[in-house]
């Protein structure tokens, strides 16, 4: 049996195998990505967005590979969830975006798809870290390109694409030390390895169940790094001095000596700066970018068409005359929406847990989505909130590194203006709101609060699932451990003493104000005693409490 030709039809197969699969093994790609925090759950997250995909490809079957393709695009992108569902949503995206016009599609052309869906991925993530889901998927299109080139045959094709892809997998760990630190490949590239045996398994006439997963786990691994990697990806903002805005209006002249495609423009429009938004269709592109030389960068757009709404901003001169008061934001009321004027902001935070969430609102948050470690929202999520909200101007506070993507390409579709300000944490969150000035604008708001994230320290205690051992830190099941910015700094058999030896570690002393945000496993009674104890311990710091009624977390810190 071969395949020499693929329709939509049988992509459209290929695309609910390979969803079925990965849900029959998201547990097994959860227990790669295991910490003794539960954060992120890859297989979760994956299994959500590709389960999406194969949802809108089964409303949208046809003989034609190209409408198809784009089905499972716009299916990708309205159910990513979390940096491993965003960044299977760009491989995806890219792929579909080379076979759209196509109604069938050859071995090379389905290499190529392959390749081409690498390329947009790529671009999606600022800083690309290897050993990680990327490189699987880079690896294997590579070897998908060569094998084309003289095989006709796509289940030979798809046999040795998958073979490469496992090859790939079983060497990221030597790419990314943390992988290699507990002995573990790459969560995101398993997901990956999962959806290409179900593509095989369909092409082959095979029943799900009858499929064999190519790699066995032998140890599940008793260590987080993900949530490593995805603070790679996520890297810290570089300033720039200019928020600059610009529509180009197309002119056929200059497209004929420039052609214009979405890739190459953004990526040529990256090397000027950061925070770079693209949404191009047939007529215009509109731009958003923070730039040093702003000028270049008009320059460059006049290269498609003539500039129109221009806007150019000094942020440096907006936060040095930033108001020394801040205003007070009040939590909206809960009139219909089509009865509420649309107002000039909204935020838009993340929160798990019923206090947390309205400890949100309460300083000025307009919508709460409810998620966190165990459970990110889609980017269907987020795109509901910011049309809830009905503001101009909308601003997200993830307060998880897992999130982030997700805002990201929800605030890259959404019609809105919408900046993203990547908090990882509730207290960087709750500092970031703090800093909100209503009646500023937009660009100021989101300079001003990306510079409050710096302001905050974070702490938290949470239990161990099971053994491990990180850093050099012994970590045995239901310890209490105590996390500093992100870092396992101790662990202790009682949960108040974990708190105690945390803040020690923490404290300083220009430390000013302590937050408790205690966690539902917590009594009243336990956090009298810890505030009192506190109390005593760091006269010099106000101390507030508040219940965020949260789950997973124990206590929450925000030091300032």
């Amino acid at each position: 049996m071969s395949v020499k030709v693929l329709n939509g039809k049988r992509f459209a197969q290929m695309v609910i195998q390979g969803a079925n699969h990965l849900s029959n093994n998201a547990k097994t790609v959860d227990a790669l990505n295991v910490f003794p925090v539960p954060d992120g759950d890859t297989g979760t997250n994956m299994n959500l967005s590709i389960t999406s995909g194969a949802k809108e490809v089964k409303n949208n079957v046809s003989e034609h590979i190209g409408k198809v393709g784009s089905a499972l695009a716009k299916g990708l992108l309205m159910g990513a969830r979390g940096n491993s569902g965003v960044i299977l949503s760009q491989l995806f995206r890219g792929f579909s975006k080379h076979i759209e016009s196509k109604e069938t599609i050859t071995s090379k052309d389905f290499a190529q798809a392959l390749e081409a869906g690498v390329q947009t991925a790529y671009k999606a993530v600022m800083k690309p870290v290897e050993g990680t889901i990327l490189t699987v998927a880079k690896d294997a299109a590579k070897k998908a390109v060569s094998v084309a080139k003289n095989e006709e045959d796509i289940i030979v094709l798809m046999e040795e694409t998958l073979k490469e892809a496992n090859a790939s997998l079983k060497r990221t760990p030597d790419l990314l030390p943390v992988l290699k630190e507990v002995g573990v490949v790459d969560s995101g590239g398993q997901g990956l390895v999962y959806i290409y045996e179900g593509f095989l398994a369909e092409l082959k006439g095979q029943r799900i169940e009858d499929i064999v997963p190519s790699t066995t786990m032998n140890e599940l691994v008793n260590a987080e790094h993900h949530k490593n990697v995805h603070a790679a990806i996520n890297t810290e903002d570089i300033e720039f001095g200019y928020c600059t805005e610009f529509m180009v209006k197309f002119e056929e002249d200059k497209l004929k000596a420039n052609p214009f495609t979405e890739e190459k423009f953004r990526n040529d429009l990256s090397r000027h700066g950061d925070s770079l938004l693209v949404i191009a269709d047939d007529e215009i592109v509109k731009v958003h970018i923070h730039a040093e030389q702003p000028g270049d960068v008009l320059t460059y757009g006049q290269l498609y068409g003539s500039l129109i709404n221009m806007k150019i901003e000094n942020m440096r001169e907006q936060h040095s005359n930033l108001l020394s008061e801040e205003d007070e934001y009040a939590a909206p009321d809960v009139t219909p929406k089509e009865n509420k004027k649309r107002e000039k902001f909204g935020i838009i935070t993340v929160a798990m847990g019923e206090g947390i969430a309205e400890l949100f609102k309460s300083i000025g948050a307009k919508a709460v989505i409810e998620g966190g470690q165990t459970m990110n929202p889609s980017t269907e999520d987020i795109l509901k909130a910011i049309e809830e909200v009905n503001a101009d101007n909308v601003i997200i506070l993830p307060n998880n590194s897992n999130i982030i993507m997700a805002a990201k390409q929800a605030a890259e579709v959404a019609d809105q203006h919408v900046a993203v300000i990547e908090s990882k944490t509730v207290p960087q969150g709750m500092a970031a709101i703090l800093a909100f000035n209503p009646t500023g604008e937009l660009a100021e708001n989101e300079a001003t609060m990306k510079e409050a994230l710096k302001s905050v320290k974070t702490g938290q205690v949470t239990f161990a699932v099971r053994d491990t051992n990180i850093d050099g830190i012994e970590i045995q099941k239901n310890d209490f451990m105590g996390i500093a910015d992100g870092k396992i700094v101790l662990t202790s058999k009682d949960k108040k003493q974990a708190a105690k030896d945390l803040l020690e570690t923490m404290m300083d002393d220009d430390a000013e104000i302590l937050t408790v945000i205690y966690g539902e496993d917590v009594s009243q009674e336990e956090v009298d005693e810890l505030v009192e104890e506190l109390e005593e311990s760091y006269p010099d710091a106000e101390v507030e409490v508040h219940n965020g009624k949260q789950p997973l977390y124990s206590f929450i810190f925000s030091i300032e």
